[in-house]
């Protein structure tokens, strides 16, 4: 039984309404569409909150697929965030084998269809309740795009579109019911451009100025400085472009890092050495060189109290159960995991919940487990979510989607999102995050609470965007859209 009749209400109509979310989760999961090309998913969702009665802002922040939608007024503002695009090359169907649905093409290999129709859902449901009982407040739900390559939110929370909300909240697919409080790694990706001159590589080599030289120069001496930063600091590459044949001194070459570390202060160090190391390539290989600044995100700034509310309603609600053809379909999926793999994963997560190793022969995980994480500090990946943390309380929460130890970005993931499994996590967080709302909108002490936590972490901290005032999104990724 719900603790409240408002919460009741609200779960309630999530359940009634299952079939609308199911059918918003899986046109989703159909289009998958990548970072700043989600057209369709952001003009669906936002075209359904404006028939229920949202107030639609389009286009915000420079994206065509952004948007705010706001139904209501007054305090409190309680955010709802929905993340649109897909991964590339992991296209499957609803199958447990690789099979793409797709070839070649993108998929939900993150889970963000999930995301999207789970912000949908919650919102509608609150919508619904709020006007019938007449509650206070204003609910404003998110439509972000891109942030595999960390580019929606950040803009937005640049642009001032996350202003004025009292605690906001996601939904990210996992592998567990849960709501950790792990920071994740602020991070710059940067690319950086050399430019030299063309000459025949055999007959006069003495001509030219190796453009590939610098990019090669510039890789050694960050895997110097490798020594040199923190342990939880990671710096990768790729060589984009490093010449055309072996014949030819390449006269352009181009590199991509990315540099991440658990606090925003250790990164812009980082990347100041790393300006410094390509202008050190250009004065032994004498080329010239550009620098483009792609993107920057904060670290993660947990909110235990927000957390623990939302697993309250977890286990209010109760978690999905599973057929026996569910469970012979994560159970064949399973199987495409090397055993090595799964435990290593295991292994890693029981540093922080003991009874992860009781899962080595589960693929679907049920129980519901406690916040954890929050005594890890960076590590892992980096997430443009940070940047709304620094700018009002915000939350995550995981509901079991994917199989235990499929590896992330994964076609595995992509195959569960496209059947049941993945549409129930979708329609359980659904009510998860709708109540964890209505616990927001009827509770001031909970807002104090969630506030209080967000104020004592950001002692001592400003927030700065990283992006300079002037940088547009990417928006040429829309010319590279995939057939």
């Amino acid at each position: 039984m719900m603790s409240s009749d408002q919460k009741k209400r609200v779960v309630d109509w999530v359940e009634e309404n299952s079939d609308l979310i199911v059918d918003a989760h899986m046109k989703y999961w159909e289009w998958a569409e990548v970072g700043l090309q989600e057209i369709k998913t952001g003009m669906h969702m936002a075209d359904v909150l404006e028939e229920h009665g949202f107030t639609v802002e389009r286009g915000v922040a420079g994206m065509p697929s952004a948007f705010v939608a706001t139904y209501g007024s007054g305090k409190p503002v309680i955010g709802l965030m929905g993340e649109l695009d897909a991964l590339p090359s992991i296209s499957n169907k609803a199958v447990p084998y690789r099979d793409s649905l797709v070839e070649g093409g993108p998929g939900h290999g993150c889970g963000h269809n999930s995301y999207a129709a789970t912000a949908l859902g919650a919102s509608l449901a609150l919508k619904a309740v709020m006007e019938e009982e007449n509650l206070p407040g204003t609910i404003k739900c998110f439509g972000c795009p891109a942030e595999e390559t960390l580019v929606g939110k950040v803009f937005m929370v640049r642009d001032g579109v996350f202003d004025g909300l009292d605690a906001c909240l996601g939904h990210h697919p996992g592998s567990m019911n849960t709501s950790g409080l792990r920071s994740g790694n602020a991070m710059n990706s940067v690319k950086f451009e050399f430019y030299g001159k063309a000459s025949h590589a055999a007959s006069s080599p003495e001509q030219g100025i190796s453009a590939m030289d610098a990019v090669e120069l510039m890789n050694i001496g960050v895997n110097y400085m490798r020594e040199h930063i923190v342990q939880e600091a990671r710096v990768h590459y790729i060589v984009e472009e490093g010449g055309v044949q072996p014949n030819v001194v390449p006269p352009y070459a181009r590199t991509w890092y990315y540099i991440r570390a658990p606090r925003r202060d250790l990164v812009d160090r980082y990347y100041k050495r790393l300006l410094k190391m390509a202008e050190g390539a250009d004065l032994m290989a004498e080329t010239t060189h550009e620098v483009e600044f792609l993107t920057g995100v904060h670290n993660g700034l947990p909110n235990r109290p927000l957390a623990e509310q939302v697993v309250a309603n977890m286990r209010e609600i109760g978690a999905p159960t599973y057929t026996e053809e569910e469970e012979a379909f994560a159970a064949k999926l399973g199987e495409s995991v090397p055993r090595e793999e799964k435990m290593d994963r295991l292994n890693k997560l029981s540093l922080f919940i003991p009874e992860a190793m009781e899962l080595e022969n589960v693929n679907l995980d049920s129980n519901i487990y406690d916040p954890f994480g929050e005594e890890i500090k960076g590590g892992g990946g980096s997430s443009d979510v940070a940047d709304v943390a620094w700018n009002c309380p915000t939350q995550q929460f995981s509901t079991a989607y994917f199989i235990v130890g499929a590896p992330g970005h994964s076609w595995q993931h992509t195959a569960v999102g496209g059947m049941s499994i993945g549409q129930k996590a979708t329609v359980f967080a659904s009510k998860v995050m709708a109540a964890t709302v209505v616990d927001l909108l009827t509770s001031p002490e909970l807002v104090a609470k969630v506030q209080k936590d967000w104020v004592e972490r950001m002692k001592g901290l400003t927030y700065k965007s990283p992006l300079p005032p002037d940088l547009k999104p990417p928006l040429d990724q829309l010319e590279k859209q995939p057939e």
